[in-house]
């Protein structure tokens, strides 16, 4: 999830569940990015990136 080793699971009191739930939906943002990315690229692929100026 891009989270730095520890960041949930060193917390001391949090057991397994606990733990699963304070990382909830955490992921779904890199996954959507990355999702958006490969849109993005097939969307634009030889027809030139209008989005970074180049012509169609």
């Amino acid at each position: 999830m891009g989270l730095d080793d520890g960041w949930v699971t060193a917390v001391p009191g949090l057991n397994r569940t606990a733990q699963l739930k304070a990382l909830g939906n955490g992921v779904v943002p890199a996954q959507a990015a990355h999702a958006l990315r490969i849109l993005h690229d097939r969307a634009t692929a030889g027809t030139g990136n209008v989005l970074a100026g180049e012509a169609a």
